[in-house]
């Protein structure tokens, strides 16, 4: 028979050794530093996206100016104004020149000075055109009326229009349309002294229903500075 093993020293079996605590962990691992490049792309891209909302914005908050109703800046205005219904009553331009001219962010002015017929028998004409790029020109064109005297309103050309007579010296016919105002006037011809005493002028003229041939040029002339 196969007997038990003895115990040596009588002591018996040994009992082994049990591992009771757990191994030591890791300490936990620092947190990882964001890219520097990151935060600055980051930061370039809000700020690109304000700066464009920003503008886009203000663009469309920034004033347009008024509605110049088809207007525009011109140059050559003697060629525009070419007062053909005049030029048939009062005889042939046999003068022009332009004046000097103002432009500005505000404001844009020319006007032109002519001779109808021969310096003898003829009568002077001047035409201005003002173009009114910010102010609204409607209440000061209502005091020169006033102050020119200007009477006897004008259906048809433009906003406001008023003529005023001045007999067999000449006529004047001003008109407001929207931001422009224009302006035409005929007179006869003085030649002065030194003095200022009149030495020789020109043989007047009949110029009832002058009105109708000056309300004719204006209108033409209004349509050729809006091309």
């Amino acid at each position: 028979m196969i007997s038990e093993p003895e115990l040596v020293g009588g002591g018996g079996f040994e009992r082994p050794e049990v591992l009771t605590e757990a191994p030591p962990s890791r300490p936990p691992r620092p947190p990882r530093a964001r890219r520097p490049w990151l935060w600055a792309l980051g930061g370039a891209v809000a700020a690109s996206a304000v700066w464009g909302g920003g503008l886009y914005a203000y663009e469309r908050a920034k004033p347009t100016g008024p509605d110049l109703g088809g207007y525009k800046e011109v140059n050559g205005f003697c060629g525009k104004a070419k007062l053909e219904a005049l030029t048939g009553i009062l005889g042939k331009r046999a003068h022009e020149g332009d004046s000097p001219v103002v432009d500005g962010p505000a404001l844009h002015y020319r006007s032109c000075s002519v001779t109808f017929g021969s310096p003898e028998t003829g009568y002077q004409g001047s035409v201005s055109y003002t173009l009114h790029k910010v102010t609204d020109p409607g209440p000061e064109f209502g005091a020169w009326e006033k102050y020119y005297s200007l009477g006897t309103p004008i259906d048809g050309v433009g906003e406001k229009a008023f003529f005023g007579d001045r007999g067999e010296e000449g006529a004047e016919l001003r008109v407001l349309d929207g931001q422009v105002e224009i302006e035409l006037s005929i007179s006869r011809q003085h030649v002065t002294g030194e003095n200022g005493e009149v030495i020789q002028e020109t043989e007047p003229m009949d110029l009832s229903g002058i009105e109708v041939p000056m309300t004719q040029d204006l209108l033409a002339l209004m349509a050729e500075l809006k091309k």
